[in-house]
Order: C-alpha cells, then structure tokens, then sequence
C-alpha cells in the first residue's frame, strides 16, 4: 500500500389479507420535489444564496476546530442536530444510486437531486461527524454544547464507516462524469484510497469511537459488507477486475444467516435479506446481478438477489416481513419507513434487471415477473403518500393531511427570522413537550411511520414514529422517480 494512505484519517460523528385502499392517483412529479427540498432542511454549515428552505440558516460554523481541519457542511442525520458519517455515507450513496438508476426521469429534479448528492460528498472530501446534543432541544443554528469530531485511523480503525464513504464516493463519481469529469476524478481516487485504507486496517468503529456512535448508529452485522459493497461500487465505477475479484473472493463472509441484536428487537434471518445503513447485503446482491445476470458468473449474487425477493413479496411462501392489514411493509425495529423505502428501491431496481436480461423468478411454486415487483413498490409508495386506512400522508407537506409534531429540532422550534434571540440548550424543552404545531415545515420530510396497526400517533416524543431521517428519503428519491414517469405501470 502506498505510504501515502497510511496517514489517511477519516473524521467521523457520528400478514393474513391485505387490505387495499383506494385512492385517486398520486402526484408523484410534486411528491419528488419536496422529497428532494427536504435535504435543503437538513443541511449543516455555510448555506449557499440558492437555499430555497429559507426558515434554516447557517449552523456548525465551527465544526472540526477541535482537531484543526475544516468540517463545516454535511447533513444532519435525523430531528437531532448531530452528523453521523456511516448514516450519511449510506444517504450519499443512496441519493447517486437513484440519480444513476432513475435520473433519466428526475425531469428539473435532476439538478437539484445532484445537489443534494455534491453537498454529501463536498462533506466527506472532509468527513466528520460530532456528538453530545440529543440531550438539548434547540435550534442547529443556537448549538451550545461541545462538537466532539471522532476520529478513526490506522490505530483506531472503523472499516464500516469508511467502506461505506468510499462507496459514496465512488458511486458518485458516476453521477457527475459527464457533468464534472475533474470531481468526478477527485471523487473516484479519494474513494480508491478510503477503501484502501478500510481493508489494510480492518476493524469496527464500535470499538474506536464507541460512546460518540453508540448506542445511535452502532454497526450490528460487522463491516464485511460495507468492504465489500463499496468494492462493487468501485468496479462499477472503474471497470478494474482487482475491486471484482475482492467481491467474488469475500462474499462467502455474508452467505451465512445472521443473528444480530439491537436495544429494540432481535433480528433473526439470512443476512441476503437486509438492507440499510447497517447491512447492504441485498444491495451487493443486486447491484452485482446487473453484470453478471445470464452469465457463468451469476451465483451467488442472482441466486440471493432472488431470494431477497422473495422475502419481501406478501405472497411469497419465504417471505421474511410482516405487513399490516392496510398494506405496509414491516421489519422489526424503529422508524420502519426506512425499511420500505429501500425495499421499494430494490424491488423497481431488481424488476429493471430482470426485464433488461428477459428473466422472471419463482419463490416457491409462485412464478414471479417484473411487472409484479414494480406493483408491490407502487403500493408501497402510495401508502406513504396517503393511501392507507387514515388516509394520511407520511411526507410532510404532501396531500391535505400530514404529520404536524414531527420530532425535529429545527422544524419544531421558530425560526431564526422570527425568534432572533438566542434560545439555550434546555430552554427549547416546551417547544418539544408542546402540543401544537412545528412552527416550520420541513416539507418532504418522511416520518418513521405508523404502527402495524396502521395507526399514527402524531407527538414529537414518539420518535419512532414522528422523527424523519435522511436514509428514509434518499432511496424514495428513485422511487419517485420511477412513478413520476410511469404512474399508471
């Protein structure tokens, strides 16, 4: 390994019937655009004159002074005011993954989603990611309390971390190679030497950062699948046989079922059915089966992309997730839209690969076709946008009825042009504790959702519920996209 990468140090923060509703088609063209607006209101650092969120302002101007480098800009993760680089390498990665699948059919959205995408990876041409708020309520612009950078090196290593920022980079440097071939370079060889640099010192951020990531974004699955995901993410993007060769010769790591616990449930099952900011088996699965689908090189990747599948068809006889009887997708755990929306991500990326190579698929004795996955995505879609048994929009701003308390500093509290005087860490508690309205909307954001009994309980202290994050949002960007150009499939 070069010696140069030895001092690379990467900065970081942290079913039974189904019941189908029917509604009048959705507006997806103005569901994307407010998905993709949302990024605007989760941004960190110096806003640019084109913010067009205007109720956010400029925040963590600060940000990295304690260990001397400039880490100003990045997302905030969630309703908190904290930026954690795995959450947000995998929202990076997640946002170039639906421009480069879907941005054909973005439309204007195009642009600003490429945006939303450079404002990340400006971020981890820095990378960084503090702690210590969630015990303020205020606004990111009034922020007291310390900005602790966390570091992770060759002495203290956190391979998942920086994987999945060097699949970030290098799914980005996709995006932007014909519209900015020289950063898209930049992109390319800075995701080249993190990736380098996660694979020579091996070993979990859990361990190195520990208090500053857990119990927030702790790694439960291990780090071989971020190796290997941003592995396939750089032969995607270099065409070099040595980053396939890393995949095909690590991929027996994931072949094994997992068993994995978190503080709010125990997930038991095949690690091919996971997918997220923490697990991107089913992402390697089918980001790989594009270029090896029809060929002596398919297994295992075809087999468990299959598989996958199945596990999330309601009909399918090894189906995985539950759903309610309104029809919503669930896995065990908080903030359940996440699951949905990736899920859905995969379901319309997988139907595109399937059609491309002419191929259909069985879960059991079930004959599956493309067109069948793109339907389960759409219903799943929709219920977001309203069609469910409350008839309720689960992205705010979307639709007549939308969660109004949703658990979010920034939104919750008001804003800056309106309350200039500087609010202190615990004085925002009665905005927090209040019953009425966020004083600003955070439109497009996607709320963690409802219950399995397609029920809402729309209170800021049920964050499970009422929190959005930016890992919610990234992968419904392609998702919309998709129906915005084909709405009645």
């Amino acid at each position: 390994m070069n010696g140069k990468y030895r001092s690379i140090q990467m900065l970081l923060g942290l079913v039974g019937t189904i019941l189908v509703v029917g509604v009048a088609s959705r507006d997806y063209g103005d569901a994307l655009s407010k998905c993709v607006l949302f990024f605007e209101g989760q941004r960190s650092g110096k806003l640019p004159s084109t913010q067009r969120m205007t109720w956010r302002k400029d925040s963590a101007l600060r940000d990295g002074a304690d260990v001397g480098v400039d880490l100003v800009g990045g997302y905030y993760d969630a309703g908190d005011n904290i930026k954690f680089s795995f959450p947000m390498a995998f929202t990076t990665t997640m946002l170039a993954w639906s421009i480069l699948e879907f941005g054909s059919h973005m439309g204007p959205e195009q642009k600003n989603a490429q945006e939303a995408l450079k404002w990340g990876t400006d971020y981890f041409l820095k990378a960084t990611s503090p702690n210590a708020d969630h015990n303020c309520w205020e606004r990111p612009e009034d922020m007291d309390t310390p900005r602790t950078s966390y570091v992770v090196n060759t002495t203290n290593p956190g391979s998942e971390v920086s994987a999945e920022i060097a699949a970030a980079l290098a799914a980005s440097s996709i995006v932007f190679k014909s519209a900015n071939s020289q950063y898209s370079k930049i992109l390319l060889q800075r995701a080249s030497q993190v990736f380098q640099f996660a694979d020579q010192y091996q070993g979990s951020y859990n361990t190195s950062v520990g208090s500053g990531v857990c119990p927030y974004y702790c790694d439960f699955d291990g780090y071989m699948d971020e190796l290997i995901w941003a592995a396939a993410w750089l032969f995607k993007a270099t065409n070099r046989q040595s980053y396939m060769k890393y995949v095909v010769d690590n991929i027996h790591y994931l072949e094994n079922s997992t068993m994995r616990q978190s503080k709010e449930a125990l997930f038991v099952g095949g690690s091919f059915a996971e997918f997220g900011w923490d697990a991107k088996h089913a992402g390697i699965n089918v980001l790989i089966s594009r270029l090896v689908m029809n060929t002596s090189k398919s297994d295992p990747f075809v087999r468990h992309a299959d598989k996958f599948i199945c596990s999330v068809l309601p009909e399918s006889p090894t189906k995985l997730v539950t759903y309610s009887s309104g029809g919503l997708l669930f896995k065990p755990g908080g903030s359940n839209s996440q699951h949905v929306t990736a899920m859905s991500f995969l379901l319309l990326v997988y139907s595109r690969y399937l059609t491309r190579f002419h191929r259909s698929l069985e879960c059991g004795n079930i004959a599956v076709t493309p067109s069948r996955l793109i339907q389960v995505a759409k219903t799943q879609a929709d219920y977001l946008l309203g069609s469910n048994p409350l008839s309720m929009s689960y992205m705010v701003g979307y639709g007549r009825k939308f969660p109004r308390r949703i658990h979010h500093r920034g939104s919750s509290l008001p804003s800056i042009d309106t309350h200039p005087k500087h609010v202190k860490c615990l004085e925002g508690s009665i905005f927090f504790k209040s019953k009425y309205p966020n004083f600003n909307l955070l439109t497009g954001a996607i709320v963690g959702g409802p219950d399995i009994n397609d029920q809402y309980n729309d209170t800021r202290i049920n964050w499970s519920q009422s929190e959005p994050t930016t890992y919610i949002n990234a992968p419904f960007v392609g998702v919309l996209s998709y129906f915005k150009a084909y709405p009645h499939p």
